[in-house]
Parts: structure tokens; sequence; C-alpha cells
């Protein structure tokens, strides 16, 4: 009786070590390892795509906030023509844009899906002229390009009869425990539907202030997602169980606290394609936003917001294509470098290499005289111009023998290397970077 005690024991302790196993911890090496290309690519793409495009008004908030009603919002299905879907030159501009990666929004918060999904027919195949599943060669083309896949998928849905949320000003209902976990099984089958489907690199969650962890089973989901695909990362937007930070439109002005983050910004004032939209940001206006970004160790997510033919606006494609050229001529400033060094020791961003040792910075005006940088102790090597090789001289103005503080560092940039958005100026120093951060010292000997 006693052994057979102990064999039941055993089977139990084994079972639960498998299970363990199954959804073992993840070690802070292990995320850095999994998290190691999104914080090397710098820049992404984030296309809100959706019937929202027939009329040209926002996404899904439209019909919440009242500005239309629902009927009149979803009437926008029958315009919705995907005819001018071309996923491989979405890809192709994608990538000469200089991004690494891509997101699209599988489903916004109206609820309609951008994939044949069987759970229900709230989808472009079964709804819409389209009449295709607008996800899968979106995949294909991303993948083919080299481009990591992003997804989009918004938690809460206001056009699900089993949500409680409807409009601002009316609810379905309050309390209905068994509608909900309906509709949080709605969710995990979608989500599953995509993720063994398409195998997505990153999801990117929206819509998780509605409800709490507890009740969108969070744990669980993330839980779901790593046994679907254990290298997936997932934004922060699942309340406590992402891994990037996600600050959106406004550019932060302090590094944020997490070791990865991400702004998501539009290009012009609408994440949806909208007709009467013309406030652009200019080429010049994005790529600053970009570098300070860099600088502060994080990704920019660029909006592109398709018509509802597939076709991208011209202003768009016109700023992606200068924004390509840039990050070609200045790709080595820009993937795998770590944030720069504090302000007050350059008067602009900068960035650094992996090891520290080549100091970027980004020269976004042109200069009134030569640039300085201030409490440098290393000696440098080299000073090159990124993009063109042009080779710059330096001098050290105001060090002297007998104090350990640091001279200023000046170095003249002719004109004519100067480029018509952002200069960069490389600076190869002789170790990892060591700058002075004391506040000064007296004479004690001379």
């Amino acid at each position: 009786m006693r052994l057979k005690k102990t064999v039941i024991s055993l089977l139990i302790f084994v079972a639960f070590a498998m299970n363990i196993d199954a959804q073992k911890i993840e070690t802070p090496e292990d995320k850095t390892e999994r998290m190691q290309w999104f914080k090397d690519a710098k820049l992404g793409i984030f296309v809100h795509w959706g019937i929202y495009a027939v009329n040209g008004i926002d996404e899904s908030w439209s019909f919440f906030n009242s500005y239309i009603s629902h009927p009149d919002y979803m009437e926008q299905l029958n315009g919705f023509t995907a005819k001018n879907y071309d996923p491989a030159y979405w890809a192709d501009l994608f990538k000469k844009s200089g991004a690494r990666y891509s997101v699209l929004t599988s489903k916004h918060h109206d609820g309609v899906a951008l994939w044949d999904t069987k759970l229900s027919d709230l989808n472009v195949v079964d709804k819409t002229p389209a009449k295709k599943d607008l996800v899968a060669p979106f995949v294909k083309a991303l993948r083919k390009n080299g481009l990591k896949v992003g997804l989009y998928y918004s938690l809460l849905d206001w056009s699900h009869p089993d949500y409680p949320n409807f409009l601002r000003d009316k609810k379905r209902y309050s309390d209905d425990p068994e509608r909900w976990n309906k509709f949080v099984k709605f969710n995990f089958g979608q989500l599953e539907e995509l993720s063994k489907r398409f195998n997505p690199d990153l999801y990117w969650f929206d819509g998780d202030w509605e409800q709490s962890a507890e009740k969108w089973k969070a744990k669980e989901l993330r839980n779901a997602l790593a046994k679907w695909n254990p290298e997936v990362i997932v934004n922060s937007r699942l309340q406590g169980y992402g891994d990037y930070a996600t600050p959106e439109q406004g550019l932060p002005v302090t590094k944020p606290k997490s070791d990865y983050w991400e702004l998501c910004m539009t290009m012009n004032d609408s994440w949806g394609f909208q007709h009467n939209d013309h406030n652009y940001k200019t080429p010049n206006q994005i790529i600053r936003i970009f570098v300070d970004c860099i600088s502060m160790g994080g990704n920019l997510l660029l909006g592109v917001g398709p018509k509802a033919d597939g076709s991208i606006p011209d202003e768009q494609v016109n700023i992606l294509k200068e924004l390509g050229r840039w990050t070609n001529k200045h790709q080595e400033a820009i993937y795998g470098t770590e944030a720069g060094i504090p302000h007050g020791h350059f008067y602009g961003p900068t960035a650094l290499s992996k090891d520290k040792t080549m100091l970027y910075l980004f020269v976004d005006n042109k200069p009134n005289g030569p640039l300085v940088i201030k409490g440098l102790k290393n000696k440098i090597n080299r000073i090159l111009v990124v993009g063109n090789g042009t080779k710059l001289s330096h001098n050290e103005i105001g060090k002297l023998y007998w104090s350990s503080v640091p001279g200023l560092v000046y170095i003249d940039v002719p004109e004519k290397d100067l480029d018509e958005q952002v200069t960069v100026i490389a600076v190869l120093l002789d170790g990892p970077v060591d700058l002075y951060r004391e506040a000064g010292q007296a004479i004690e000997s001379n």
C-alpha cells in the first residue's frame, strides 16, 4: 500500500514538473535573447487598414463616440474592395524605408477581421467585396523580404454581442459571467487562429484599459501565446503581461524606464486613411523624431493608412522613400545601436555601438561653428562623416595638465558634407566610452 502511494506521489510530481517545464520561467538572459531582434530593429511600419478607410473616418471610435451610428459605420463594409492591394509592393516599400518589421491591424475595436476567421462572419471574406484573406498575403510578403511580422489585435470588440461595452454611453450588460466567458473564449480562439496560421513574431495588443488583467485572463493568454510560439514578443497593452512599452504619438522627453520601448506615431494626425487629413509631418520632422528614439535606445513604429482599395497615399509613399534614402545612408548609426551619452555632453542626440567604442553624433541643423563634445575622457582614434567617409579633424581646448577634467573636443564639419536632413558623425574611441560626470575641481598643485 505504501509503495502504491509512493508511486502515485512520484507520478504527480513528474506531471507537475513536466507542466513547469512546459511553461518554464524565462530568465533575464532568455528575454534578452528573445528581444534582441526587436531592440536592434529600430524602425517598424504600423499599418491601420480597415473599413473605416471607405469614408475616411476615425477607426472604430467614430461610432463608439456616436459621431456616426453603428449601422452607418458598418455600411462601409460594402465599399471595402481591396482591389488594388499589392502586398509585395507594400513589403518592398517598407523594406526600402529602412523598416525591419511591420504591424498590421488584423482586427480593430470595430471587430472586423482582415483574415478568414471561422469564429465570426464579421470579416472581410464574408462581408466585403474584397472576399479574400488580407493577412495571409501580407505575412507572406513580409517574410519574403526578410521583415519580421507583427499583428495588431484589439482585445475589446465593440461589435461583438457578448462584449459588455457598445457605445460610450451605452452598455450591453454590466454583470453577466456567462456572456463574458463566451467572449473571452472567442478572443482566445481568434488568437489561436492567428498564431497557428501566421505564427507572428510580435503581437500588438490594444484596448486592454476597459477590463482588468483577471477578466482578460491576461496571464493565461500570455502563456497560450508562448505555447503557440515561445519566441513571440508582446507589447505592453496586456495589463502587465507584455514585453515592451508603447508610448503613443507623444515623443518621450526622457528615456522610458523599460529596457525595450517603441514610439507609435502617425505621419499626419490619423491612423487610418482620412481624405481630409493633409497635415503631414515633413520627412525632416519624422527623421528627427526617429533620431530621438534611437538616442534613447527605442524604436519608431511609423503609421501608414492605406485607402479602402489597398493603395497607399502618395504623400505617405514620398515620406517613406525619403526616410529610406536617409536610413540606407546611415545604417551603421541606426541598427543594433545602444542609447547614446547623457544630454549635456553634446548638443544633440547621440547613439553608441554595442561595444560602446563608436559614438554617433546626430546633427539636425547647419552648425554655427564647430561641434563640441564635453567631458570625454577617451582618446579619439578617428572621426568620419557617416555615409560618405569624409575624415574630420578635431582639437581639444581647455585641457590642463594638472586637472583630471577633460577639455572640450571641437570638430569642424564642412558644409559640403552635411546631409539635407540629419548629418551623422562617427567618433571612434580608444575603448568603451568614458565620461567625466563630476562637478570639476580646484587647483591643488601647479
